[in-house]
C-alpha cells in the first residue's frame, strides 16, 4: 500500500466508450443503457511494498456497461500493454520455466507464438489454433497481455551478458515469508481484462501455446472493482475496506517516464522503453485487521476510512501535513502510519507505478481467509524504486503487523513490439 496520487489523465490505447442510443426516453433523451452505465475502472492499491497505484489504476470515464466489451487496447506500441492502461476487473499472473533442453531457439519460437496470439486476442479475434471458443460472444474487453523475463531466463538461454544489472535478486526483507515454489520464474505473463471469460480464454491460449517449450511454475488469479460498479468514477477500496491509491506518479509529471521506463539509450539496449515489474503476493490478515476499531485502523493507515482524506484534514487529494499535532502534542498522522512512511518525499523521491489485483483463495489451513493483494509495481530501476521503500517499511510500518509477503518475483519487461516483431525479439535475435 502506498500513498501516491491517482492521475486524472485519459487512458491511451482504448477506443472511446460510447452510449447506446436504443431505448432512449422521448421525454428526456436519456437511454436506459446510459442510466445503467455510469462508471469507471477504479484502481485498488495496498501492499506493504510502498509503491503507488498507477495511473493504470485510475478511474476511467463514465461508460455504459454495454460498451465495455468493445474497448480495445493495442498490442503493438512503444511500450507493452498492461502497464499504463486502465486497471481491469479480472487478472491472471503466470510464471513459466523453460522445459529441460529448451534454450534460446525454443524461447524465441515461444515468444513469437505468444506475441501472435496476444495480438489476435487483444483485437477480439480467436486464437489461430485450437481456440476454445470461451470468448466467442465477447469483444476485446480491454484485454492486455504482457510478457517479462526473470533472472534465471538468461542462464537457460546462455544470454548472461545481456542480463540487466537491475534484475539482480531482491534482498531479503523481515516481512518475507516466501514460498519459493510460487516465486520468480524464467518467464512471466500478466493477463488482464474487464470480462472474466475473456481473461480466462487468454490464459488458456497462452498455456496451450507454451506446448513442450515451457511449463507453468505458478499461477495467481485476481480481481478489481468492475467498471460501472460505482455511481461515479472514484478511487477503489481494498480488501481492508480502505480507500487506496490516492497518491501516485502522474503522466503529467516531468519525470514520469524517467521513473517508469528504461530510456532509449539505456542499458542493456534491448530494454529500451521497457520497465521492471516487482510482483508480490501479499496476504492480508483480515481477521486481525477487522478486530481493530475504526480509529485504530485509520491510525495504521494515516487516512480516514470514510473518504481517504489524510488524518491531518482536508479531502482525499489534500497534501498530508506531517507536522500537524493534536492537543496532546503527538502527531495527528502517527509516526509509523503507512501513508507517512511510503510518501515519495520521505523516501528520496522513490516512486513506482502500482497496478495490482486483489485475490481471495478461500480459507487457509489455519481457517483464516487466504486473501490479499497481488502487488505489481513498475519502475525503471527496482533498486531505486521498490527496494528503498520496502526497506523503510521493514523498519517500522504499522501495517506490517496485518500483512504477510508470501511470494515474490522480479521481471524485466522489454519495450513494446513494433508491427511485424515479437516481444523480446531484440534480445533473442540481437
Amino acid at each position: 500500500m502506498t500513498d501516491q496520487s491517482t492521475p486524472k489523465a485519459t487512458v491511451s490505447g482504448l477506443l472511446p466508450r460510447q452510449s447506446a442510443p436504443e431505448n432512449a426516453s422521448p421525454a428526456t433523451g436519456v437511454s436506459r443503457r446510459r442510466l445503467l452505465g455510469t462508471a469507471g475502472a477504479a484502481g485498488i492499491v495496498l501492499g506493504a511494498a510502498g509503491a503507488a497505484a498507477g495511473y493504470a489504476a485510475a478511474p476511467a470515464g463514465a461508460a455504459p456497461l454495454t460498451s465495455l466489451g468493445s474497448n480495445r487496447v493495442m498490442f503493438h506500441g512503444k511500450h507493452q500493454p498492461g502497464i499504463t492502461d486502465a486497471l481491469q476487473a479480472c487478472g491472471h499472473l503466470v510464471a513459466f520455466d523453460l522445459a529441460a533442453g529448451a534454450g534460446r531457439r525454443e524461447a524465441a519460437a515461444l515468444l513469437r507464438r505468444w506475441s501472435a496470439t496476444a495480438e489476435r486476442l487483444m483485437a477480439g479475434e480467436p486464437a489461430t489454433h485450437d481456440d476454445t471458443a470461451v470468448a466467442r460472444d465477447a469483444g476485446p474487453s480491454s484485454l492486455t497481455i504482457t510478457f517479462g523475463f526473470g533472472n534465471s531466463f538468461f542462464d537457460r538461454t546462455n544470454l548472461q551478458k545481456q542480463r540487466p544489472a537491475a534484475l539482480d535478486p531482491l534482498p531479503d526483507f523481515s516481512s518475507d515469508h516466501l514460498d519459493k515454489a510460487r516465486s520468480n520464474g524464467d518467464l512471466w505473463v500478466q493477463i488482464g481484462a474487464d470480462d472474466a471469460l475473456v481473461a480466462f480464454h487468454a490464459l488458456r491460449a497462452i498455456q496451450k501455446d507454451a506446448g513442450g517449450a515451457a511449463r507453468v511454475r505458478w499461477q495467481m488469479n485476481g480481481f478489481n472493482r468492475s467498471p460501472g460498479a460505482t455511481a461515479h468514477p472514484m478511487t477503489a477500496r481494498n480488501l481492508m475496506g480502505q480507500i487506496d491509491g490516492t497518491r501516485n506518479p502522474k503522466p503529467a509529471d516531468a519525470d514520469f517516464d524517467q521513473r517508469l521506463f528504461v530510456p532509449a539509450n539505456g542499458e542493456p539496449a534491448w530494454m529500451a522503453y521497457g520497465s521492471y515489474a516487482v510482483v508480490r503476493r501479499i496476504r492480508m490478515l483480515l481477521d486481525d485487521w477487522e478486530k481493530l476499531s475504526l480509529t485504530q485502523q485509520e491510525n495504521v493507515i494515516g487516512r480516514r476510512k470514510s473518504d481517504g482524506a489524510p488524518l491531518s484534514g482536508g479531502t482525499e487529494t489534500t497534501a498530508m501535513d506531517l507536522e500537524k499535532t493534536g492537543k496532546d502534542g503527538s502527531y495527528v498522522v502517527p509516526i509509523n502510519a503507512h501513508a507517512r512512511i511510503t510518501r515519495p518525499d520521505q523516501n528520496g523521491g522513490a516512486a513506482m507505478l502500482r497496478r495490482p489485483f486483489s485475490y481471495h483463495d478461500g480459507l487457509g489451513a489455519d481457517g483464516t481467509p487466504d486473501a490479499g493483494l497481488l502487488f505489481i509495481c513498475w519502475q525503471a530501476d527496482p533498486l531505486r524504486g521498490f527496494v528503498p521503500v520496502q526497506r523503510k517499511l521493514d523498519r517500522g510500518d504499522a501495517l506490517s503487523e496485518y500483512i504477510r509477503h508470501e511470494a515474490s518475483g522480479l521481471f524485466a519487461v522489454p519495450g513494446g513490439a513494433a508491427k511485424g516483431e515479437y516481444v523480446g525479439q531484440r534480445l533473442l535475435e540481437g
